[in-house]
């Protein structure tokens, strides 16, 4: 017994010693004595340094922070959602309605005195939400009596009839005591009288920044708003604002957003501090051209789905008139100097599909007057309001003939609006005229404006 016993510690100590030596410091086996396993040991230390490889470049791409950052805030929003309890509807919309009366986004250090010229739809209901952000808020209207039944019942009666505007809103007949002292002028007149209502401001400035509401091109010049901005007050800071932003959506408290852009980041902040609310975003550009075209061209093809609607198409023909007119904005916009990628943005695609939609867009509504036999001239006095689409479409088809810019859509809207050709012949040589890129931008084409003309004017001749 006294033999086995002293024998066992040293057969456990050679034992462990030949596992030490069978295992090298990269985990592969190295046991010499067992022939037959060594085609395998092989190939694992292969694998092994490949594993180990791959281990070693991507341990850099986690540790380094993007990838890790992600999924470590991935993982804390997806334990926040299991252990969220359901909201009560009532809570939060009492909330939301507290907040609506607190001003939101970045903070002024005094309240920002705020003049909206224009008592249209859309000016009513930015100087409204402006107001019941807190801002001091003017709204001026031209015609005197329309002031004082403002100040009497809180109500647009001619063009948001039925909404309660807020309180704290005041409203002013005279231009000068409208906009002195202020510190933003926002300008929301129709694009005919812009230039006459700047130049009628232009005395009373001190310093005051201008920012257009104004969508759309004044007649005969093609000059967009800050055009006329910069030429009739060249030393004023500005700023354009546009997007899906239907009036009357906006005064029932629907969930909208718009994009103010301007080189002044000051002047963005301040307007986005001032309109910016529980159920109204405000987000920031610098591309003033490509925000100010999207908000003139997408009236051009509400007024093709207008038409189109009054003929029943389907879903397919409006996704194709949706697509192929934000490629012409696209197109033209690249021409004129605006970034394409803006277009996919509020101001372009984002105001293409909620104007080509609904029909509380007005120039949807002439579109779909003329698309059932209406003039131009009834449709217009009917509607009683401006739809600058109409304009659009005579500035942008000379400027796009004369550049050799490609909108068919454009020019078959001209054929049909001012030039009397029968729609569903244009409709048809839209259909047939040439074959093209899908988007020009991935893969470029050639065509030219001539060629397309040439084909429109034989179809009308037939």
């Amino acid at each position: 017994m006294s033999d086995n016993t002293q024998k066992q510690p040293d057969a456990d100590a050679q034992e462990h010693q030949k596992l030490k030596k069978s295992v090298t410091p990269d985990g592969s086996d190295s046991h010499q004595n067992d022939q037959n396993n060594q085609p395998d040991t092989a190939q694992a230390e292969r694998q092994n340094e490949q594993t180990g490889a791959e281990t070693k470049a991507e341990k850099p791409v986690f540790n380094a922070g993007l990838l890790s950052s992600l999924f470590e805030k991935a993982t804390k929003v997806s334990k926040a959602k299991r252990t969220t309890q359901t909201l009560d509807p009532t809570v939060v919309e009492e909330t939301v309605m507290h907040n609506m009366a607190k001003p939101q986004g970045t903070k002024s250090p005094h309240t920002l005195r705020l003049a909206f010229l224009g008592g249209g739809s859309f000016g009513t209901a930015m100087s409204n939400l402006a107001a019941r952000n807190g801002c001091d808020s003017t709204l001026w209207v031209r015609n005197k009596r329309t002031v004082k039944s403002l100040q009497k019942n809180r109500v647009n009666k001619k063009y948001l009839p039925g909404y309660i505007l807020d309180e704290r809103l005041k409203y002013e007949h005279d231009l000068k005591a409208a906009v002195q002292d202020k510190d933003i002028i926002f300008v929301a007149v129709p694009s005919s009288a812009f230039r006459e209502t700047l130049r009628k401001i232009r005395p009373y400035l001190s310093g005051q920044s201008v920012v257009s509401l104004t969508k759309g091109m004044e007649k005969d010049t093609f000059s967009l708003m800050s055009d006329i901005i910069s030429q009739e007050l060249p030393e004023v800071n500005f700023g354009v604002m546009s997007g899906p932003n239907l009036a009357v959506e906006i005064m029932q408290n629907m969930p909208s957003a718009s994009v103010i852009a301007s080189d002044s980041e000051p002047l963005r902040h301040a307007v986005q501090s001032a309109l910016h609310s529980a159920f109204f975003r405000v987000f920031a550009s610098d591309d003033i051209k490509g925000v100010e075209l999207g908000g003139a061209l997408k009236n051009i093809y509400a007024i093709a789905m207008g038409m189109a609607a009054s003929y029943n198409v389907g879903e397919n023909t409006k996704a194709m008139l949706l697509t192929r007119g934000l490629a012409e904005m696209s197109r033209f916009g690249v021409a004129s100097g605006a970034n394409p990628l803006t277009f996919l943005g509020l101001a372009g695609v984002g105001d293409l599909y909620a104007t080509c939609s609904s029909e509380l867009s007005r120039n949807y509504r002439i579109g779909n007057m003329l698309g059932n036999g209406m003039s131009l001239e009834a449709a217009i006095k009917k509607l009683g309001q401006t739809a600058e689409g109409v304009n659009t479409i005579q500035q942008v088809h000379e400027k796009a003939t004369k550049l050799g810019i490609y909108m068919p859509i454009t020019h078959a809207l001209y054929a049909v609006i001012f030039e009397d050709q029968a729609a569903l012949g244009v409709a048809l040589n839209l259909m047939e005229s040439g074959f093209r890129s899908d988007v020009e931008f991935v893969m470029p084409h050639e065509y030219s404006n001539e060629s397309l003309n040439a084909q429109m004017n034989a179809t009308s001749k037939k």
